[in-house]
């Protein structure tokens, strides 16, 4: 990779690993940095990697730089399985994408990490398990029990509008 090929990645990515990031840990100053701190792991191996796979690199670096955040900071889970779904109650007056924001966040965090690789950010199921570690069986099982709690914490749409 040379070094304009480099700084068309920070040009390119740096937005969409940043908004990833966010999205999971919540902590902005964290999440810039983590961003940070994997655009200088990629250059530092700036002459190892192949220009076409500094995407999927930034965001695999990004991934585990932020699990191991999450890690350090130990940070209780997210869904708190004694609350019941059905007790969540929502102002008269509310947003759906802000419904949904919530249900998100209520995600386990490998739950999460990969719904919003795939949902948000569009990767494949095989680019989602090459940034994660994940084999591809367990990525479609986290998705697939990600869309389902949220469907249940959403609930109907009759109820959502």
């Amino acid at each position: 990779m040379t070094v304009a090929e480099y700084n068309r990645c920070v040009d390119l990515y740096s937005d969409s690993v940043y908004r990833f990031v966010l999205k999971s840990i919540k902590d902005s100053e964290s999440a810039h940095d983590i961003v940070q701190e994997s655009f200088l792991k990629m250059w530092e191996k700036v002459t190892e990697i192949n220009g076409e796979s500094s995407k999927s690199y930034l965001f695999t670096t990004a991934y585990h730089l932020m699990i191991d955040t999450i890690h350090q900071h130990e940070r209780e889970p997210l869904m708190d399985e004694s609350t019941p779904i059905e007790n969540v109650v929502y102002p008269t007056n509310f947003d759906v994408q802000e419904v949904l924001h919530h249900a998100i966040e209520r995600l386990p965090q490998d739950q999460k990490s990969v719904l919003l690789l795939r949902d948000y950010e569009g990767y494949s199921y095989q680019e989602i398990e090459k940034i994660t570690g994940l084999k591809e069986a367990q990525v479609k099982v986290y998705i697939y029990r990600a869309r389902l709690f949220l469907k249940q914490y959403i609930g109907q749409p009759e109820n959502v509008i």
